[in-house]
């Protein structure tokens, strides 16, 4: 996919018009094209191949997005394994000592599902984030990953986030986007989550934020920004205690092993199971999807993103 190259806004332009813009940028379309590249089985023993496709395209996307890629590598089930980790800034001196952003999808799947919704949905949303911030005169401390391997219990986001405290990084809020695309509209399609203190709406509109309490600035901060540039994106937030060891299916996703190293992370989800019939099954397939709240959660970010680079000191 192309990236059309805008002209650089500076200072003096309007912050709330430059935010609207680019979340006017984001297309159906463009969501579409990246999920065509991607859904299908990607799984290191039933589709290595496709795999490693989905893999070399987040590559390419990030590169035409004109960021920097900084692979990391790690060895599990007897190949080579790659974390895609892609940012605006090339100089490791300012990677080390500046607060980092995180944006991150996981870009496996279990062995006999084609994953549109687990997690190409996530992977989408991520390249199109990526490429709307590509022109911004100051693109930020984001940093994009496409996690590998988060299907055999988030082992690229692990070894990411172990890799990350012992070297001191400092992460100022990570996000996972996790199961993005679907939702319904009729009464009775969402479910509760077990074993959850918080009333849940019974219809699956909605975006659900997940968080550690370290990560509640970053979520008030992201449902502001949804609510200025996104309103009729329903967001429903819940804020877990003890990195979520009480509540397991709050953990069930890379913003996990980021709890557990002590950084604020939260989870962007449709609730998966809870709401999607097809979760982890051979039918969760791209017409499944609902492109309209998908561009909304893309908006979203977008937003986030955006607002967050050009109000950067």
């Amino acid at each position: 996919m192309p990236i059309v190259r805008q002209r650089r806004f500076h200072k003096r332009d309007n912050l709330e018009e430059i935010i609207q813009q680019r979340v006017a940028q984001v297309t159906e379309a463009g969501l579409t094209e990246h999920l065509k590249r991607i859904v299908g089985v990607r799984h290191h023993r039933s589709a290595p191949g496709a795999l490693e496709a989905a893999g070399d395209y987040i590559t390419e996307q990030f590169r035409a997005a004109g960021l920097s890629i900084h692979p990391h590598v790690f060895q599990a089930f007897g190949h080579q394994n790659r974390n895609i980790v892609a940012s605006f800034h090339d100089r490791a001196g300012d990677r080390a000592h500046r607060p980092l952003l995180i944006l991150a999808a996981h870009y496996d799947t279990v062995a006999e599902s084609p994953g549109a919704d687990d997690n190409a949905s996530g992977v989408a949303v991520m390249l199109e984030a990526a490429r709307r911030l590509a022109d911004l005169d100051r693109p930020g401390r984001w940093v994009f990953i496409g996690f590998a391997q988060e299907e055999q219990h988030c082992l690229g986001s692990t070894l990411y986030a172990i890799k990350a405290r012992r070297s001191g990084l400092h992460i100022q809020g990570m996000i996972a986007l996790e199961c993005v695309g679907y939702a319904s509209h009729k009464p009775a399609s969402q479910q509760p989550l077990r074993e959850l203190p918080a009333a849940m709406p019974d219809v699956g509109n909605f975006l659900g934020i997940v968080c550690n309490p370290e990560a509640s600035a970053v979520k008030q901060r992201f449902e502001k920004v949804v609510g200025c540039f996104v309103s009729d994106l329903p967001l429903v937030s819940l804020i877990v205690p003890n990195a979520g060891h009480g509540f397991p299916d709050t953990r069930r996703s890379d913003h996990a092993p980021f709890w557990d190293a002590g950084y604020p992370a939260l989870m962007l989800t449709d609730t998966a199971n809870f709401r999607n019939p097809w979760y982890h099954r051979p039918g969760d397939r791209l017409e499944t999807l609902d492109l309209p709240f998908m561009t909304k959660v893309t908006k979203a970010i977008v937003a986030f993103l955006a607002e967050a680079a050009l109000k950067e000191e």
